[in-house]
């Protein structure tokens, strides 16, 4: 061989390895997620005089302590993951039927993986099952940690035999955010029905249905189930986006995500990964809000979410191209015939809103309401605003007034002039106003002054007190 094929034999070596040596590390990378969140799992242990009942190959203790140990030895290849072990109904006799029976044998540690084992394989079942016990005890077994996800993974071959509560228990633990939703794995019987309240309940009739359950609880917790929301445009097209969507736990009610709704460089909305446990309630933060319930996943599957909701734009304008004295002036948007204030909104600054009808409301002189104001799919609606006025009005000495818009004959109060000042500017809509007022020290009623003006807009009028 010469020394050109020993040189290209030799970089044909080294290529094979360099890409062995990637697989490997994407293996790696897969299996640590990338995630900085660290998630802590504590295992509660069913050691109960039961366990020791024959199952399939062997006792149901046997075959628990072996498969959980194997799960135990994958857990060490995840990255930001620590493990702990509480074990009930282990330290005293079935006879003596103490319901405190439960204890924490192994606390959170990393790399604690061996001492696990070690624990799990010196256990012997003697006692009872005080499962809500376990449930209550294991809120103090999470050290505090403000980036932590808390696990629980409940594995029993019973129900509650004790006087506790564990649906309860677990609620609460869930409500005051302690730990998310717990698993519970049940040994060869099924406990579906008391255990659904509890948490996520995985059946475990057999021996080969216990090594399945327990990849399928770790596959929910490291390997999140994905989804897509739709946001549905009046011909039921997924166009709307760029809205930000909250989902929260259904049941506690806990805030879990915020997302930005986005489409994806193909111009679909782009695909989440979700924790499958929980069922999720999502407020889609449009103007107004948007909410569905109760929305379910199926770990494994891709579930779209379709929600209704399209848009439009309204944009306030001046009346003329003249600077606007309103810039800054508020306008209140409501839903058409309802109270409730949804947005405020100023000129020249467009707003989206779901297709419907609004009733405006600008806080000038005077109130300028417009209603039924409809928004229309993929349109931008634009409401001219009038140009104000000035009314400059001079007073010869302090007193007492105020101003009054004239309609159908009738006036209105929409201003008290200020006591001691001697000139104010007003800025008023377009219209017909009347101003009644009397000096500070004039103590005859009839020297009241009416003045009745006009104001026309981007004009200053001027409207002398005087007698």
């Amino acid at each position: 061989m010469n020394v050109k094929q020993s040189f290209f034999k030799n970089l044909i070596i080294l290529c094979f390895c360099l890409i062995s040596l990637t697989t490997q590390s994407q293996i790696r990378q897969t299996k640590n997620i990338g995630n900085k969140q660290t998630t802590r799992i504590l295992f509660i242990y069913d050691a109960s005089n039961s366990m020791w009942a024959d199952w399939q190959s062997d006792k149901k203790v046997h075959i628990a302590t072996r498969l959980l140990s194997r799960m135990v030895d994958s857990l060490a290849e995840y990255a930001n993951t620590e493990l702990a072990l509480r074990v009930f109904g282990h330290q005293k006799e079935f006879r003596l039927y103490d319901c405190n029976d439960t204890k924490l044998e192994v606390p959170f540690a990393p790399d604690n993986h061996q001492a696990i084992k070690l624990k799990l394989k010196a256990i012997s079942p003697k006692g009872t099952t005080p499962i809500a016990r376990s449930l209550e005890a294991a809120a103090k077994d999470f050290p505090n940690c403000s980036n932590c996800r808390n696990i629980i993974i409940l594995i029993t071959d019973g129900i509650e035999e004790c006087d506790g509560d564990p649906c309860a228990i677990s609620q609460e633990l869930q409500k005051k955010g302690i730990i998310l939703k717990p698993f519970i794995i049940g040994i060869g019987e099924n406990f579906k029905e008391a255990f659904d309240c509890v948490g996520t309940y995985v059946d475990a009739n057999t021996e080969e249905e216990f090594g399945n359950a327990l990849q399928v609880v770790i596959s929910q917790i490291f390997f999140p189930t994905s989804c897509q929301v739709n946001l549905l445009d009046l011909k039921g097209l997924p166009t709307e986006s760029n809205v930000n969507m909250t989902f929260y736990d259904s049941h506690t009610q806990k805030e879990l995500y915020n997302y930005i709704h986005t489409m994806n460089p193909r111009g679909v909305p782009d695909t989440l990964y979700l924790d499958p446990r929980p069922s999720y309630d999502i407020k889609v933060h449009t103007l107004p809000s948007l909410e569905v319930k109760n929305i379910k996943l199926v770990p494994g599957k891709h579930t779209i979410i379709p929600i209704d909701a399209p848009r439009g734009n309204l944009l306030l304008k001046p009346s003329s191209g003249k600077n606007n004295q309103y810039q800054k002036t508020p306008m209140i948007v409501r839903k058409a015939g309802e109270k409730e204030i949804l947005n405020v909104q100023y000129l020249n600054l467009p707003e989206t809103y779901l297709v419907g009808k609004y009733d405006l409301e600008m806080l000038c002189l005077p109130r300028l309401y417009i209603n039924n104001v409809e928004i229309n799919q993929s349109h931008t609606t634009q409401i001219k605003i009038p140009n104000p006025g000035v009314a400059v009005v001079q007073k010869h000495s302090p007193g007492y007034g105020s101003l009054y818009v004239v309609r159908n004959n009738e006036i209105e109060w929409i201003y008290d002039l200020r006591e001691d000042d001697t000139r104010e500017s007003i800025l008023l809509q377009p219209g017909t106003y009347k101003i009644v007022f009397r000096e500070k020290y004039e103590y005859q009623t009839i020297r009241t002054v009416e003045k009745t003006f006009f104001i026309r807009s981007d004009s200053n009028t001027s409207v002398d007190l005087k007698r």
